[in-house]
């Protein structure tokens, strides 16, 4: 069964962020706020946890489409190819934010995206998401734990994802309420930018 840890956006506790990135580096599942909806995530780098994750959604994982959630934009050649100047702008001008750019994937994937040719990258303006990454030292794989049919209150209230979720995952923050609308996907990897989704973030971006 999960533990619910309460987390305050504005400060979260040290300590209790550790906490959860401990569970984090021995494979557990973590959902977590973001500036969007609650995300269900793992370490990158941990099989069984990407396993599993998949498992919970119903898809196979190579052929998951999932976000890296990043602290900053300091790591982005870590596992993107290089960009150009007006696309790095893009990203500049909107992280943190509630955006998902798709961007070219490079030789340093991670083993189980290997085959991916490109790769989600999420900033969100959110303390507890990025203070999760920071103290992790990568990326956290992540999907939204909303069913993009049926949007119901449980998605963004901690209390009732916790009694939902509490038999699949090992932790639950309570980061106070979420939002029901997802980030705004953006793909940069071809000659010109593609909105793949509509959601919080503005189009107005160029």
């Amino acid at each position: 069964m999960a533990e619910l840890i309460k987390l305050y956006e504005e400060n979260p506790n040290p300590k209790q962020v550790q906490q959860v990135v401990d569970v984090l580096k021995k494979g557990g599942l973590v959902i977590y706020p973001t500036d969007t909806v609650y995300g269900l995530g793992c370490d990158i780098t941990n099989s069984k946890a990407l396993q599993r994750i998949a498992r919970i959604k119903g898809v196979k994982l190579e052929k998951a489409n999932w976000s890296f959630i990043c602290a900053d934009l300091s790591n982005l050649s870590d596992y993107v190819r290089q960009i150009d100047t007006p696309t790095f702008k893009i990203l500049k001008r909107t992280l943190p934010g509630p955006y998902t750019f798709i961007l070219p994937g490079n030789n340093n994937l991670p083993k189980d995206f290997k085959k991916k040719k490109t790769v989600g990258i999420r900033v969100p303006d959110n303390n507890i998401a990025r203070a999760l990454v920071k103290g992790l030292g990568h990326p956290i794989v992540s999907t939204s734990i909303r069913d993009d049919d049926d949007i119901l209150e449980y998605t963004t209230d901690p209390e009732l994802i916790f009694e939902k979720w509490q038999n699949l995952v090992d932790v639950v923050i309570d980061g106070g309420y979420g939002d029901n609308v997802g980030s705004t996907v953006i793909d940069l990897s071809g000659d010109e930018p593609e909105v793949i989704r509509e959601g919080k973030g503005s189009l107005e971006i160029y």
